[in-house]
């Protein structure tokens, strides 16, 4: 479910930029292609997104192993998660400029073969801080590539068939999510994890080269256009800081800590400066006022609450399974890639009906669905078969299907076509920042809420319980030492204390989703004509 993603983002299981489908309505620039020619474009156009989609999926079933193999704790083995989720919000916006600086078929082209490397470098890493930073890389780089993998194939067939195209474009979408923890999980068991970054490299030089070989004459070329470099700057500060307070906030006590503290003036601060520079300025990077609209604002806003509880859900998961349920990459991948297999059969339905139902309804049966599906979780306990895990993640992908289509139908309400890409940019900025926060936010709590339950537990374990004391002679009877013993009890207390702890915030997550529904009701009913609402339905 960019950050995207998977399960990615639907995150990976969405991807970042999701809505663009407007121009489809808009003349092409190009005579469509014919033919073998359209079969290649849309093959390389498909790979390309799909390898992009599938990085955002790939690695959450591989955290446990990334993190072990570089001496750190799983928690800080989640920025390789947050570090590109964070990066790709940051490109997100820039998309509509560097098109424009450098013309869609070398910038698409260009972005592929960062990527590539990227991913090239990520392989080779050898310790995190350098992972982590050819991951910032990789997400910078791959923020453009959603949007025009979109805009070239719209180009690449007659107006007529734009919803095909798309629908062709959504596949990919969707399978990817499904692909990336089964794939992750094979070789992370099977081979080493560094591979989940270097099957990147064959796909993104085959789609590249596919790509030129069609689009090359097909660019208008690129053209000089002002950029918003002050509100860049303070786009990366403030963003930064904030996903580096959250995500280093536990290790350093939080606001116990100078570098903490620092963190949050420094994102405060350039947040404030932020929003009064991009409110004044001619050309803003991230056009706020779009915030102005009443769909708009409350849409965006349950967007992003909601895909930063599905995406830490989704990290989280998998984290649990691997580090406290015995599972290994493979069957925490098996456990969890099922996710997209409703969203793959229910999707067409809701784009073709999106727009003659009301989305806010369509909306309200998604976040039943998560609150349905997370309150299941949130009864999982340390005795839960494969088969008891697995059935709420088979659920959520009909919940999936019901959400990111009709939010977005509401989401775009109202605005002009020539607003769509810019609005686009902007939603999808602050649904990727939410789901890198959201990751951050629930390994943390995560590890609060285990810390509490073990000492609960804990404290039944003395010498004066009866219990306590028969589980250590039976233990000794066995054949263990004392220290050995204990150390037993003490991974039970942990398994249960954690378990416990994930419980927790499924149920948390459940509760949220539910009280969204009441702010989804605040927007007006979406005046979209059911022809754009099959039109955000494919660009997902």
């Amino acid at each position: 479910m960019s950050a995207s993603s998977t399960t990615a983002n639907p995150g990976a299981a969405t991807p970042p930029a999701t809505t663009r489908a407007p121009a489809a309505g808009r003349p092409p620039a190009f005579a469509p292609l014919q033919g073998t020619e359209r079969v290649l474009g849309t093959l390389a156009l498909s790979l390309a997104t799909f390898m992009n989609v599938l990085d955002t999926s790939i690695a959450n079933v591989s955290l446990p192993a990334i993190a072990g193999d570089m001496g750190v704790s799983p928690s800080q083995g989640t920025w390789v998660i947050t570090s590109f989720a964070v990066a790709n919000a940051i490109a997100v916006p820039l998309t509509g400029w560097l098109t424009q600086r450098f013309g869609q078929v070398r910038l698409f082209v260009m972005s592929v073969l960062l990527f590539v490397t990227a991913s090239w470098l990520c392989g080779l890493a050898p310790n995190l801080e350098s992972l982590i930073a050819f991951r910032v890389l990789q997400g910078l780089v791959a923020g453009p590539m959603i949007p025009l993998s979109q805009t070239l194939l719209l180009a690449s067939y007659p107006p007529a068939m734009a919803g095909t195209a798309m629908a062709l474009w959504a596949m990919t979408t969707l399978v990817a999510p499904v692909t990336g923890p089964l794939l992750g999980g094979w070789i992370t068991d099977n081979v080493s994890w560094p591979w989940i970054f270097y099957i990147n490299i064959p796909v993104g030089l085959f789609a590249a080269a596919l790509t030129w070989s069609i689009y090359r004459s097909r660019d208008p070329g690129p053209r000089k256009v002002p950029l918003d470099r002050v509100g860049l700057v303070l786009l990366v500060l403030w963003v930064g800081a904030l996903q580096l307070m959250v995500d280093k906030g536990k290790e350093l006590d939080w606001f116990e800590s100078t570098e903490i503290t620092a963190l949050a003036v420094i994102a405060a601060v350039g947040f404030a400066y932020f929003l009064v520079w991009e409110l004044t300025h001619r050309h803003p990077l991230v056009n706020l006022r779009f915030f102005g609209g009443r769909n708009f604002a409350v849409g965006v806003l349950a967007l992003s609450v909601a895909y930063g509880l599905f995406f830490g859900n989704v990290v989280l998961l998998p984290l649990w399974l691997q580090q406290w349920m015995g599972y290994t990459a493979t069957w925490a991948g098996l456990a969890t890639a099922p996710v997209g297999l409703l969203a793959i059969l229910i999707s067409p339905w809701v784009g073709k009906n999106v727009g003659r139902i009301d989305p806010r309804k369509m909306t309200t049966v998604a976040f039943l669905g998560f609150g349905l599906v997370l309150w299941m979780r949130s009864q999982f306990s340390t005795l839960s078969t494969f088969e008891v895990i697995l059935i709420p993640t088979v659920l959520q992908g009909a919940a999936m299907a019901f959400f990111f289509i009709p939010l977005q139908t509401i989401i775009f309400d109202g605005l002009k076509p020539e607003e769509m890409p810019a609005a686009a940019g902007v939603s999808n900025f602050a649904r990727i920042t939410a789901g890198a926060m959201g990751t951050s936010l629930f390994t943390t709590l995560w590890d609060r809420r285990a810390s509490l339950h073990h000492a609960h537990l804990a404290e039944a374990v003395n010498s004066s319980s009866p219990a306590a004391m028969q589980a250590l002679d039976g233990l000794a009877q066995a054949g263990l030492s004392p220290e050995q013993a204990r150390g037993l009890i003490e991974r039970q207390l942990q398994q249960q204390a954690y378990t416990m702890g994930v419980a927790d915030l499924f149920l948390l997550s459940a509760l949220i989703f539910v009280a969204l529904i009441a702010l989804l009701w605040l927007t007006r009913r979406s005046r979209i004509p059911p022809a754009a609402g099959a039109a955000a339905d494919a660009a997902h």
